[in-house]
């Protein structure tokens, strides 16, 4: 067949007429090596030192959601970037950070936004919000293989559900369990913390610009608190990726609007180094 293949310059019958509306299986059909998780590693002694994404938080508001991270990237005690990208449009209408081992995490949304794109060529329609982020799970617990050497990949995903008509997020488990979380969420070594502060700050009732300060200052405090989390960084021009996604879709915050929301941020923090207070009752 590929003798053929090379002789015809076409491809074979099957990869024109896939027999499913997933791409992932059909990839696991016809050449599985390319999944990241069928893939064997050699053995190795003692931990190994790769670039780990950190910190991803996430927050609703009436007319969407707000999904934002940090950007270091670290291995081990050392910085290894300063200014990796974490959030992505998985499609249109939704979103994903990423938490975990960095290489792995972004071949994993590069399979899923084809997942996504894929089932949309295929079916003629989109897929429901629910059914991505299941189809996301289903990606992590393949990956399982690899995660219990080390090697795990935590996201965490946001949309507008079209067909409730608001902002939802997921969170998961490094098997693939997934969570739908309410009002917000955060993943990564320095989501204790950022979850601790949005906590405090949530209410129901954000604005869309409250919401992005929101997790901004969610950030800041996980960065305070958190090694592997990096802040605002002023000097390098190095600020957080902030998207927001409503029903008009997926939007990426341009570099001068996540510098204003950072700045301010700053400002304010050069008089309460620890945040804004939340009202005792």
């Amino acid at each position: 067949m590929e003798a053929n293949t090379r002789s015809t310059g076409r491809l074979p019958a099957a990869f024109l007429t896939p027999g499913s509306s997933s791409f992932m299986d059909f990839l696991a059909e016809h050449s599985p090596e390319l999944l990241p998780g069928r893939r064997n590693l050699p053995p190795v002694q003692g931990a190994i030192e790769v670039p780990h994404g950190t910190t991803i938080v996430a927050a609703t508001f009436p007319g969407g959601v707000v999904l934002a991270g940090d950007r270091r990237a670290t291995m081990g005690n050392m910085i290894a970037q300063r200014d990796i990208e974490k959030v992505f449009p998985a499609d249109e209408y939704s979103a994903v950070g990423i938490a975990g081992t960095a290489g792995l995490a972004v071949e994993m949304v590069k399979l899923f936004q084809l997942e996504l794109e894929h089932f949309e060529k295929v079916e003629g329609a989109q897929l429901s919000l629910e059914g991505k982020a299941n189809r996301l799970s289903t990606m992590i617990r393949g990956n399982l293989g690899m995660a219990m050497q080390g090697l795990a990949v935590i996201p965490l995903f946001a949309g507008w559900d079209v067909d409730r008509e608001k902002g939802r997020i997921f969170s998961y488990d490094v098997t693939g369990g997934r969570s739908e979380e309410q009002g917000y969420a955060a993943t990564g070594s320095g989501s204790l913390f950022a979850r601790g502060s949005m906590k405090k700050l949530y209410r129901e009732d954000l604005t869309e610009q409250q919401a992005v300060t929101l997790v901004v200052q969610a950030l800041y405090d996980a960065a305070d608190d958190d090694s592997a989390t990096g802040g605002p960084d002023v000097a390098r021009r190095i600020y957080p990726i902030v998207t927001v996604i409503t029903e008009d879709g997926f939007r990426r915050l341009t570099d001068a609007e996540a510098s204003d929301v950072s700045r301010s941020v700053l400002e304010r923090r050069m008089n309460q180094p620890d945040g804004p207070r939340a009202e005792l009752l």
